[in-house]
């Protein structure tokens, strides 16, 4: 079972969903999935493998290396990467498109000369520092401050909850550059994660294991000035300017394990018997089964409209907060379901629905709370 082809794709992006199931299936079987997620083990060895396919420049320009791609192009191979694992498809994202994006629009030419073709030939792994202790959905209100000292600025703070820091090599920073300007005073920079005075410690949460979140701590990191992504105090409009995109990826990663929540739950009921009958044959049963692929459908549409708006150059707001609250609190719903479909066998960890449970429950979280993403989708309404 796989993804469906009834989408009016092109014959590239159906290329590009059948490569990278091939060799995921290859590098990451189910096996060892399950055995990094129960160590908490980043999945190093499909990541490079996807990195020496060419799947890390998707959508850079050719100019660093990359292919140049469309975001429907990359929608859908962040989709069929999260059909194959969610966890996957978010240790990709961490690099290429949370950090690597914002090198590639905000850093000088001598930096994304350094950094973007590592990024892409998979030698270069990132990861976004921004959420701090008392600054998640405001992020006006972070205090990781920096102080211009001759040629560098000096970073002191905290972050939290970031994602794969514990296996970057390059951060990028928010910070503040004017402590008192709220959303205007914030910049941001590329910092090496082997920097003096910068300390990782990974956190332990309820899923996501392999590519678990991390406190970050600076304590006087010296970063040279020209390692700013963007005008000083502009941090704002840069972070600003890739949520869409952000939005776009995280539809997209649910609607991949959303499909393989319903292909697992299918693969497991059409085995299982009782009262001498296929758990399938049961109305109370096929019914849930309808009700995934009605979220199924409705996500990925959503999703695909997004990618196609924008291509067509528009900035979609309000349709990308949508795509993302449907996608995520789709995901978890469908993730319960097929809890329910298998039963006790479900709630058994040797079986992957736990972790696709405990996996989706972090969606109308990060990237942006449904709450917020609510909040935005009123506003754009004029209310």
């Amino acid at each position: 079972m796989s993804l469906p082809n009834d989408y009016q794709l092109t014959e590239s992006q159906r290329l590009i969903r059948d490569s990278v199931l091939g060799l995921l299936a290859s590098v990451l079987p189910r096996e060892k999935i399950q055995a990094l997620d129960e160590a908490s083990e980043f999945p190093l060895e499909a990541y490079e493998a996807l990195a020496r396919a060419g799947w890390m420049g998707l959508p850079y320009d050719a100019r660093h290396g990359g292919a140049g791609g469309s975001f429907k192009d990359l929608a859908i191979f962040v989709e069929a990467v999260a059909y194959h694992n969610a966890q996957m498809a978010s240790a990709y994202l961490a690099t290429v498109v949370y950090g690597g994006m914002q090198i590639s629009h905000g850093a000088s030419d001598a930096v994304k000369e350094e950094i973007l073709p590592a990024i892409i030939s998979g030698k270069t792994r990132m990861a976004l520092c921004l959420t701090e202790p008392e600054a998640g959905s405001d992020v006006s209100a972070i205090r990781t401050s920096a102080v211009a000292d001759g040629d560098d600025y000096i970073i002191n703070g905290q972050k939290v909850f970031i994602t794969c820091a514990h296996v970057a090599d390059q951060l990028v920073v928010a910070t503040k550059t004017d402590r008192d300007a709220g959303r205007h005073g914030i910049s941001l920079f590329v910092v090496d994660a082997r920097s003096a005075g910068l300390t990782i410690r990974p956190l332990k949460a309820l899923g996501r294991r392999m590519i678990h979140t991390n406190e970050v701590f600076f304590d006087n990191v010296r970063v040279p000035a020209s390692r700013m992504l963007g005008a000083r105090n502009g941090g704002w409009n840069s972070l600003m300017r890739g949520l869409n995109l952000e939005r776009l990826c995280l539809s997209a990663a649910a609607s991949g394990n959303i499909q393989k929540i319903i292909d697992y739950a299918k693969d497991y009921a059409s085995e299982r018997r009782q009262f001498g009958r296929p758990i399938t044959d049961y109305q109370a049963i096929s019914q849930k089964f309808a009700d995934l692929q009605i979220m199924a459908e409705t996500t990925r549409v959503l999703t695909y409209r997004v990618a196609d708006m924008l291509d067509a150059g528009l900035q979609p707001t309000a349709e990308t907060a949508i795509a993302k609250v449907v996608a995520t609190e789709n995901n978890c719903k469908c993730a319960d379901m097929g809890i329910q479909i298998m039963g006790g066998a479900g709630y058994m960890m040797e079986h992957e629905m736990q972790m696709y449970f405990r996996d989706a429950r972090v969606g109308p979280i990060g990237g942006g709370t449904s709450e917020i993403m609510r909040t935005i989708i009123a506003k754009q309404m004029g209310l």
